[in-house]
Formats: structure tokens, C-alpha cells, sequence
């Protein structure tokens, strides 16, 4: 409808996004009216996100035409700004930037290196950048669910930990369920996608490429590939993040140092 009455692309372009902002708003303005108080930081992530990824795509728009190497400097900094955001959702932890960059880089960056030498990845800038940002987006959320729930599961079992420390048990061991059911946590949205992929949904990266003219099964089998390495980056994300953090919940002397939510 649109696309009807406005020829300009642009003007397409904004028009939809402004659209897009008043369903959410919509939404956000019924949910308040259940206490559910999001609008101020919906409304200013929406701005933030649009501004961002609107410079983001200005600047890919040079970078893309250029050198190989230019690929890894825009996903070090797409690095560096994940776990800046990260570290926002884990500020009770200490270091927490450090150990999310450290887990992301372990984790993701592992998946995408090697996943580009092996040829799996396409190692153009166009290819790269774009399917590397997917898994490293997707690799902060579970690392942030992981250390979120981790966090909670140690607070609400505190009793339960402190007493098996004074009876000699190990940090490491005291805490091994909780890392269990946080990396599981962790990997559940992403084993779902998984799962309902090509049923529930179609993802958007196989639907732009079925509309550039690429072969609906190959970019099917592509787009399967993609969610594949998505839940290899993740995981992989969580379980480094869950080794590095286990002893800042303690201190040196071994004692539980968790003490509110």
C-alpha cells in the first residue's frame, strides 16, 4: 500500500519505520496500562537503534568496497560495542566488561574465524560482516542470559552453597548446577530458533536472498548454515563466560562474596 502512493525509496523507507515505531508504541502505551513500565527505555532504544544502525549502514557502505582487512577492524568494534552494552545487564559482576569482551572473543570470534578459513563463511567484507554480526548479536544475548541467570540461581541459593563450602566442598563443585542451568538457559532460545526454523518463520536473511534472485533451496540450506554457526557462537560464548566468571562469586579465601540480587 505504501509502495503505492509514494514512488520515492526513501520516503518508502522512513514511512515504514515510522509505522513500525507506532505499532510498538501501541503496544507499549496498552502494556503500561498493566504496570508494565517500558515506553522511556523502549522509546529511547528505538532512537538509538535507528540512529545507530543508519550510521552503521552509511559506513558499510564505504567499508564494503573495501579490503579484506577492513572486515576485521568493523567486527573488533562491533566486538568492543557488544560488550559495552553487555556489561550494562551484568554491572553487579565485577569485570564484567572485561570478561564479556574475553568470552566474545574466545566464543564467536572463534566461530567466525574459523569458519571463514575453512571457507564456510564467505571472507568478502560484503559476506562477512553482515552473517559475523549475526553471531557475534546473538552470541551477547546468551552470554547475558548466562551470566543474568547465574547471578540469580547463586543469590537464591546462597544458604545452600555457603553450607556445602563449610562441609569442604569446592567452589567450582558448589556451583557446578547453577552454570549447568544457566549455559542451558543461555542456549534455549537459540536451540528454539533451531527448531522452528523454515516452519514457524522464515528468516529474513533467506527471504532477501530468495528476493535477489538467489535459488530458494540453496538460500534455505544457507540460512540453515547461518543458525547452525549462531548456536555454535552462542554456546561456545556462554561456556567461556561461565568458566571466567565462577570465581568472582568468591572470594580468595573461598567464601560465597554474592550477597544481594
Amino acid at each position: 500500500m505504501i509502495t503505492a502512493l509514494v514512488d520515492n525509496t526513501w520516503a518508502v523507507a522512513l514511512i515504514q519505520a515510522a509505522v513500525a515505531v507506532a505499532a510498538v508504541m501501541g503496544v507499549l502505551l496498552i502494556a503500561r496500562r498493566y504496570g508494565v513500565t517500558l515506553l522511556g527505555e523502549a522509546s529511547w532504544s528505538m532512537l538509538r537503534g535507528f540512529v545507530q544502525v543508519v550510521i552503521v549502514g552509511s559506513v558499510l557502505a564505504v567499508l564494503l568496497q573495501g579490503p579484506w582487512w577492513t572486515a576485521i577492524i568493523v567486527l573488533l568494534g562491533m566486538f568492543a560495542a557488544a560488550a559495552s552494552i553487555a556489561r550494562k545487564r551484568a554491572k553487579a559482576i565485577p569485570g564484567a566488561y572485561r570478561l564479556i569482551l574475553t568470552s566474545l572473543l574466545i566464543g564467536a570470534g572463534t566461530v567466525i574465524v574459523v569458519m571463514a578459513l575453512l571457507g564456510v563463511l564467505d571472507a568478502k567484507v560484503s559476506n562477512l560482516v553482515p552473517v559475523g554480526s549475526m553471531l557475534l548479536s546473538n552470541a551477547m544475548t546468551a552470554c547475558t542470559l548466562m551470566l543474568e541467570r547465574l547471578r540469580s540461581d547463586i543469590v537464591a541459593h546462597r544458604a545452600d552453597i555457603e553450607a556445602k563450602l563449610s562441609l569442604g566442598g569446592s567452589p567450582d563443585d558448589c556451583v557446578a548446577p547453577y552454570v549447568e542451568t544457566a549455559v542451558r538457559a543461555a542456549m534455549i532460545p537459540q536451540v528454539n530458533t533451531m527448531t522452528a526454523l523454515g516452519i514457524v518463520f522464515i528468516p529474513g536473511l533467506m527471504s532477501g536472498m530468495v528476493l535477489a534472485g538467489a535459488d530458494p533451496v540453496q538460500a534455505a540450506i544457507y540460512q540453515f548454515v547461518v543458525i547452525a554457526l549462531i548456536l555454535a557462537a552462542g554456546g561456545l560464548t556462554a561456556m567461556v563466560a561461565a568458566v571466567l566468571v565462577r570465581s568472582r562469586f568468591f572470594t580468595p579465601a573461598q567464601q560465597l562474596a554474592v550477597r544481594d540480587a
